[in-house]
């Protein structure tokens, strides 16, 4: 069964252009690895995809778990199990990393984190920051630990991530990959992670892989044969020679 499908999806903003119909499926359980240059429309299908607003449907299905929610408002989605990180988690002054862990967890305003909760922020090593406005002087790699531990404390059923590896420290990279890991293998979920460097590679397991070009999907692969292609020959060389192999 696929966790996603996405049919002749065909999006505009401010009556631009930017997907002109894109297929794609991601199967339960599944981790599908997006690849693609600055501009190709990658970003655009995740956030169409989660609901944002701005990202104008003009045809085509996406559906979760078999229903079209291309109709539904963000709020929706993410009760049905979508989860989403952002490239550049924004900075939101008054508002304290510790309770925006309780609203990711249903948790209650007055209600504290549980044991299980704050065992994953020790893991995350955010204990220090839990009382500190959200991403307010964070680091990259501080940014990006904090935005992946609020994604799991919502327990989705499907993760999207835009470059999870980008502008991330190593060692914050490979804490952050372990605790995506296990997440999806303890619960089955799936995910779409959008990368270019394709760091993360090196601790997620990743079944499936393709590439965009001008707001479609040109091939699919193994993530890290395309991975090594794009890096040998460039993202156009690489979609001509898969296209000719019939990949």
């Amino acid at each position: 069964m696929n966790v996603l499908e996405v049919k002749d999806l065909r999006v505009t903003v401010e009556d631009k252009v930017i997907l002109n119909g894109v297929d794609m499926e991601v199967g339960e359980g599944q981790v599908n690895v997006l690849f693609g240059p600055n501009g190709s429309g990658k970003t655009s299908l995740m956030m169409s995809i989660v609901g944002l607003p701005g990202y104008k449907i003009k045809g085509g299905k996406i559906l979760f778990k078999e229903k079209n929610i291309a109709s539904m408002d963000v709020n929706e989605r993410v009760k049905l199990g979508i989860g989403v990180a952002f490239q550049l988690p924004p900075e939101i002054v008054g508002v304290k990393l510790r309770d925006m862990l309780k609203i990711c967890a249903g948790k209650k305003p007055d209600e504290e984190l549980g044991r299980e909760e704050l065992k994953l922020v020790e893991k995350f090593r955010m204990t220090e920051f839990l009382d500190r406005d959200i991403n307010l002087g964070f680091s990259g790699g501080e940014k990006k630990r904090a935005e992946i531990l609020q994604l799991l404390l919502m327990k989705p059923k499907l993760l999207l991530m835009d470059e999870p590896d980008s502008g991330v420290d190593i060692e914050s990279l490979r804490l952050i990959s372990k605790e995506i890991q296990d997440y999806l293998e303890s619960s089955g979920a799936s995910a779409l992670i959008i990368t270019h460097q394709g760091e993360i590679l090196e601790n997620i397991e990743a079944e499936h892989g393709c590439v965009m070009l001008d707001g479609k999907v040109m091939c699919q692969g193994k993530p890290k044969e395309i991975l090594k292609d794009i890096t040998e020959k460039g993202y156009r060389k690489c979609v001509s020679c898969r296209e000719r192999m019939g990949e």
